[in-house]
């Protein structure tokens, strides 16, 4: 297979840079994208052919993505995640909606949506020749870094602030990634590996400091977009930390125009963040073009803990450009309605899925959306990831009180 990339270029200036060889950011200190020659993908490479691929998974858009040699491919067991609808709103939320589903990204490698960006930096890391990768995470990237660099044998450095939660830090250690626990933010754990590479002869793959996470991520988009039968829904609810999947989405959209596979109405994008850290809705609010660094950034949605995002710009430029609006959820409500949808759904949410839920609430009640809208939130993890509640209820099996069955 050969690659239909035609170059990369500066996500801001639009300088072009040469494809096959290692890149991490523009000379303006901004991220690089890649870019494909669409014209010719759309001469040799009918969208029917994509429904009949066999490959797993997000592979299956290989003339979309930059891996030239399907020996470079990693691969641990990619699927299509599901589009799942919800059908209990009304007593969950406090109003009826009939066309609002979750696509559920848990059913991924590693549980999480990260296998779809770091498969692909991992994929082009071995086709580069890279032997040591590094990366600051919150959690799932860690992961999802350990078990592609592991699989493709490729040594793995992982940084956590050492208020991960748990269970993402030794399932990292556990996949093969040297682990280490930092007492700071995830910023400070990327400037350590900055700082630290040319003594460690490793290459970040920290969020948009290389150009291939986001062409993991676009597949979200084009992968919705076939579920849905070549369409797109009205409005999209995606949690924001880093920004490669609305990003990459927004991306992978405007390809599929370009391509003459989807018609050019698109979705409105939301950002969704928490009010313990939402530079996104903050700098969307008040019309800035970047981000103001958030202070003392704290929520239990780990995943979108991030108070500095090399990619600002193109986030809000994505929001802005799509119709679309940044909102943030309060950590109380994102854990009432985590709660709430596995009692009424049996969908067990990670914190940063529950918060598009709470923020779909919050933008009906408001009138930012209609409940009429066809909306899709995207669940980025599997909830068995994250602290869940003790199980209190205790039972003597000797002298068994039946009424305890009827208290739930």
């Amino acid at each position: 297979m050969n690659s239909y990339v035609s170059h990369l270029e500066c996500a801001y200036s639009g300088k072009k840079y040469e494809p096959g060889k290692i890149h991490t950011i523009s000379e303006m200190g901004k991220p690089i994208i890649v870019k494909y020659d669409l014209e010719r993908i759309a001469a040799e490479v009918p969208r029917s052919s994509i429904g009949d691929s066999k490959e797993p998974g997000f592979w299956r858009y290989a003339p979309l993505l930059p891996v030239c040699s399907e020996k470079n491919r990693v691969s641990l067991g990619e699927v299509v995640t599901p589009i799942i609808a919800l059908e209990n709103l009304e007593s969950t939320l406090g109003f009826d909606a009939k066309a609002v589903f979750v696509k559920d990204e848990s059913r991924l490698p590693t549980g999480s949506f990260k296998a779809r960006g770091l498969g692909m930096a991992v994929s082009m890391a071995k086709e580069l020749g890279v032997k040591h990768l590094a990366i600051p995470t919150n959690g799932n990237a860690g992961s999802a870094l350990a078990a592609y660099a592991t699989r493709a044998g490729i040594e793995c450095t992982v940084l956590c602030p050492d208020n991960t939660p748990t269970i993402n830090v030794r399932e990292t250690q556990m996949q093969g990634a040297s682990t280490h626990l930092v007492n700071g933010l995830i910023g400070e754990c990327g400037g350590i590996i900055a700082e630290g590479s040319e003594e460690m002869e490793w290459f970040a793959v920290s969020t948009l400091k290389e150009p291939y996470r986001i062409e993991g991520k676009k597949t979200m988009g084009l992968e919705l977009a076939e579920q849905m039968g070549w369409s797109l829904p009205d409005t999209i609810f995606y949690p924001t930390g880093g920004g490669t999947g609305i990003i990459g989405m927004w991306k992978g959209f405007k390809e599929l125009i370009e391509l003459g596979w989807i018609e050019d109405k698109l979705p409105r994008m939301v950002s969704v963040q928490s009010t313990g850290c939402a530079p996104i809705v903050r700098a969307w609010e008040e019309g800035h073009e970047f981000a103001e660094y958030w202070e003392g950034a704290e929520t239990i949605s780990s995943g979108i803990r991030v108070p500095s995002a090399l990619g600002d710009f193109m986030i809000l430029d994505a929001v802005r450009s799509s119709g679309g609006f940044a909102i943030s959820v309060t950590d109380e409500e994102t854990l009432d309605i985590q709660h709430q949808i596995g009692l009424s759904e049996g969908l067990l949410l990670c914190p940063e899925g529950a918060a598009t839920v709470a923020a779909y609430r919050n933008s009906v009640d408001s009138g930012l959306v209609s409940s009429s809208e066809s909306v899709i939130l995207f669940n980025t993890a599997t909830g068995l990831k994250y602290p869940m509640p003790d199980v209190t209820s205790k039972i003597d099996k000797n002298n068994v009180e039946y009424s305890v069955f009827k208290a739930r």
